[in-house]
């Protein structure tokens, strides 16, 4: 199934540019969808003959009616529903405050406004859950399916100073858990595939990017290790792999994948500490 149909929400740049052109190499119909228009011919040129198979679109994927156009358009350009969703597309903290990235002076909750919060979480959280609710009738009706969430650390989510990216990030977090569990047995997977580490894309913070570079051991993972979890979630030897969370900065190829996992979701216990919720 190297020729399934994927979207790719946030597909023009960063991660979402690695995993489409990822998926582009594999043989696959990619529609990947962005919010700046500018970075639709740097994608074309980088798929080079593998943009025969590319839909790059602009939308703004907070509208439901944005979501349906997506998938009218995939439809209309490759004749056939898209059998995996690549859920990627995010706000992060350069968005909600670039001039305060920095740890040591994070944002506080109640000093972000009321626009930053509701962009954030319709971005991140809303917008994949309704990319969702259109995918899942159309892989059910086929049988299968692949549902993929990017998510975040958890000492991302829940440190101080994450608010709201790491509410938003949690909540899609959870979200796969809960859609994991609703579809099991019927062919249609939801599993998460994160960087596990800062990414060095465009939007994170130079100084971040100046003290990996520096660095004897990488501090940022780089867009191109998602490509390997990603294939295998999507590919037939991932049948039976449901709820799961695959981290980039610890895959390798050579490995078993069962190795290189933990269930998604999480659970706070009476005892203190957030820990996997297990299956």
């Amino acid at each position: 199934m190297t020729d399934t149909i994927a979207i790719v929400t946030g597909g023009l740049r960063g991660l979402g540019r690695a995993m489409t052109l990822g998926l582009l190499a594999e043989g696959r119909r990619v529609a990947a969808v962005g919010h700046i228009s500018e970075d639709i011919d740097e994608m074309r040129t980088l798929a080079g003959a593998d943009g025969a198979r590319l839909l790059p679109l602009v939308a703004d994927l907070r509208l439901p009616a944005e979501c349906d156009r997506v998938f009218a358009q995939t439809r209309g350009r490759f004749g056939a529903d898209p059998g995996i969703l690549v859920n990627n597309a995010g706000l992060t903290f350069t968005f909600i405050d670039p001039t305060r990235f920095r740890r040591e002076k994070p944002m506080r909750f109640w000093e972000c406004g009321d626009d930053i919060i509701q962009a954030v979480m319709d971005t991140n959280y809303v917008a994949a859950d309704q990319m969702a609710r259109r995918a899942v009738p159309l892989m059910l009706k086929a049988g299968w399916g692949r549902i993929v969430n990017v998510t975040t650390k958890l000492d991302t989510m829940n440190r101080a100073g994450s608010s709201p990216y790491g509410c938003s990030k949690a909540a899609l977090e959870m979200a796969t858990e809960i859609w994991a569990k609703e579809l099991a047995g019927t062919g249609v997977t939801v599993n998460i595939v994160n960087p596990g580490a800062g990414a060095n894309t465009p939007g994170m913070a130079a100084e971040m990017r100046a003290r990996s570079a520096a660095s004897a051991a990488p501090l940022l993972v780089e867009p191109d290790d998602m490509v390997g979890p990603l294939l295998f979630v999507v590919s037939h030897a991932a049948d039976a792999v449901n709820g799961f969370r695959f981290d980039a900065n610890n895959w390798h190829k050579e490995r078993d994948p069962s190795t290189m996992t933990r269930p998604a979701g999480l659970v706070l216990h009476p005892e203190g500490g957030w820990t996997s919720s297990g299956k």
